[in-house]
């Protein structure tokens, strides 16, 4: 009987159902991680920038060229397939600095000039020869890009008795309306503003990094006495509003060539491009308005 009947047939032990699993809380752990992780990444190369930025001189020009360097090697990467001329980049970008450490804005255009011929000359070869336009106008878009906003970081920073604050200011202005941008486009921002370059970028968050960036310059101005507080504001709307015009120029570029990331040097701040897309359009607004309000 018992091969008809078994027992654990007869008398099952009805089980609670489980309760169902709750959520996962890993997003939040994630984002305070990856905040954590930014802010440790960010503390040693500040401390670095303003050192550079204190010295000056051939320290602050050496710093330049180790930016442009590295700046190429990730323009170049992202821009393989076109097969730049980089022996004719890496030649020109150092010469644009040295020049405008060692000499003036006349020296620079001379330098920029003189990159022609030299582009000329190591595209003409059998490597480079099919799709040489192509070829030297990604180089020319390279050498310009990275280029010309070094040496005004070095023109900005060899002004007399205040280039080394107003390098400061620059920065403070651009990093917070970057941060501005990004912390108000977060919690209101619901009108985009160029979807199809960067879609994260929304009017809200534009009118706020606006407006934190100018006044962080300002701010940045209460404790120089030679800057009056209107030039102060002046300087500090117009790096406001030329910031987000660099980050939506590299957007475009990124977008183009398929790159998320332009390198992995700055770890989860993504390449030396996507820290200074910004700086590249700001430093050089700051040098002309700094030479017609402060000098």
């Amino acid at each position: 009987m018992r091969d008809l009947f078994d027992d654990d047939d007869l008398f099952v032990e009805e089980r609670a159902p489980k309760p169902e699993p709750r959520p996962p809380r890993k997003r939040k752990r994630r984002r305070s991680g990856e905040t954590a992780r930014r802010v440790l990444v960010a503390i040693p190369w500040g401390i670095a920038a303003i050192v550079v930025i204190v010295a000056g001189g051939p320290v602050f020009a050496l710093a330049m060229l180790g930016i442009g360097v590295l700046s190429l090697r990730e323009f170049f990467a992202m821009t393989a397939e076109s097969r730049p001329v980089q022996r004719a980049g890496y030649l020109a970008v150092p010469a644009l600095i040295a020049a405008a450490y060692f000499g003036t804005s006349f020296n620079v255009l001379l330098v920029l000039a003189a990159s022609f011929p030299v582009l000329f000359a190591f595209g003409a070869d059998r490597h480079h020869r099919d799709g040489i336009t192509l070829s030297m106008g990604v180089t020319l878009l390279g050498i310009v890009w990275i280029g010309i906003p070094l040496v005004h970081a070095v023109f900005l920073r060899e002004l007399p008795n205040h280039g080394a604050a107003l390098i400061v200011d620059v920065l403070v202005g651009t990093f917070a309306a970057d941060t501005g941008a990004y912390a108000t486009g977060r919690m209101f921002g619901s009108h985009k503003i160029a979807p199809t370059l960067s879609p994260n970028k929304t009017l809200e968050g534009l009118l706020g990094g606006f407006l934190i960036g100018t006044m962080a310059f300002w701010f940045a101005g209460l404790y120089q006495d030679w800057l009056s507080g209107m030039d102060a504001l002046i300087m500090g709307a117009a790096v406001a509003a030329v910031a987000p015009v660099g980050d939506l120029f590299e957007s475009m570029l990124k977008r183009d060539l398929a790159v998320k990331d332009t390198g992995t040097l700055f770890g989860p701040h993504g390449g030396i491009l996507d820290r200074l897309d910004a700086v590249f359009f700001t430093v050089v607004v700051g040098y002309y308005l700094a030479v017609q309000l402060v000098y």
